[in-house]
């Protein structure tokens, strides 16, 4: 096992050599963001006042989950699942980011639910569109998607108390053969991180197959944002890395914890770096990156897809 990871090491490295100097996609630098969409009044808030955000930073315990609870979460990712279903068949050439936006918002709030990241620690827009080099964060623009792109939609709603959180990468018209081997091992890491939730399992577990499977691939995984709890709140305990650290949760996987597992694979070097907007992060070396990303709840048996 020590030599074969040594050798997808290498071929790793060697790989980010030539994408550095021969970039078959386009890069992404934010474009024009238009004013907020409007929110009616009946529409449930979450409270991301800075009392309440400070509070749930200091916390600690992770939510156990009790049957109301569950219910709520699982309408909440089924609403999530369907808006980004939704966004998904409306990536085409000549789209803009913010027309997904729009769409997004509408039919969030056409199913009584709120946008999440939206006024989230100042986020302007209803959901975060991230394109080639834009690793994540990427905040909704004039930009118009261009044949062979490929986009992340992060989709987040607030329904019935809780919040259901999802993503997905999808090609721009025809992308090319290495784009579409990015996206699909981004797939297959997030799969196997779920299939392999338990309670009693650790959460290394998740970080041990994910980094394993980018880098026989040939991918680096971004170390630097990582899946979460989530419930009643947006971001909280456990965290959960998507590669080997000392970080890692310690604590084992217990039945009615719900998290997010959200691996970001990129082609080239794992290096990010934060744009002035405060939110946008894009890759230091330009080369491209995909995420998938599913809530997911511990089972007394296992563990199921909440979105």
């Amino acid at each position: 096992m020590r030599f074969s990871l040594s050798c997808a090491n290498m071929w790793n490295s060697i790989k980010i050599f030539f994408q550095q100097h021969a970039r078959s996609h386009k890069l992404v630098y934010p474009g024009t963001v238009s004013r907020t969409l409007p929110m009616p009044d009946h529409i449930q808030r979450p409270d991301y006042s800075w009392k309440t955000l400070k509070e749930q930073r200091k916390c600690s315990a992770i939510e156990i989950k009790n049957q109301q609870q569950i219910a709520n979460m699982k309408m909440a990712g089924s609403v999530a699942r369907h808006v980004l279903n939704l966004a998904k068949s409306h990536v085409q050439p000549g789209v803009t980011t913010e027309a997904i936006d729009r769409l997004v918002h509408e039919e969030i709030l056409s199913n009584g639910a709120y946008p999440s990241p939206l006024h989230y620690k100042g986020f302007p827009k209803s959901c975060c569109t991230s394109v080639n080099n834009v690793v994540c964060h990427g905040i909704p623009d004039d930009r118009q998607l261009s044949n062979g792109d490929i986009i992340n939609v992060d989709v987040t709603v607030y329904y019935k108390g809780c919040h259901g959180d999802t993503s997905d990468t999808f090609a721009v018209g025809e992308i090319d053969d290495s784009a579409k081997h990015l996206i699909a091992t981004t797939q297959e890491c997030l799969r196997l991180a779920i299939k392999n939730c338990a309670p009693g399992a650790s959460f290394k577990v998740i970080a041990e197959l994910i980094e394993d499977h980018a880098a026989k691939n040939g991918f680096s995984v971004c170390r630097d944002y990582i899946g979460h709890g989530i419930g009643s709140y947006f971001h909280g305990p456990p965290n959960v890395w998507h590669v080997r650290t000392p970080r890692t949760e310690q604590r084992l996987m217990e039945s009615g914890m719900t998290f997010t597992i959200e691996p970001i694979l990129i082609e080239g070097s794992a290096k990010t770096k934060v744009l002035a907007d405060g939110w946008t992060v894009v890759t230091k070396d330009g080369s491209r990156s995909a995420q998938a990303e599913h809530s997911v709840l511990i089972t007394d048996h296992g563990s199921a897809i909440l979105t």
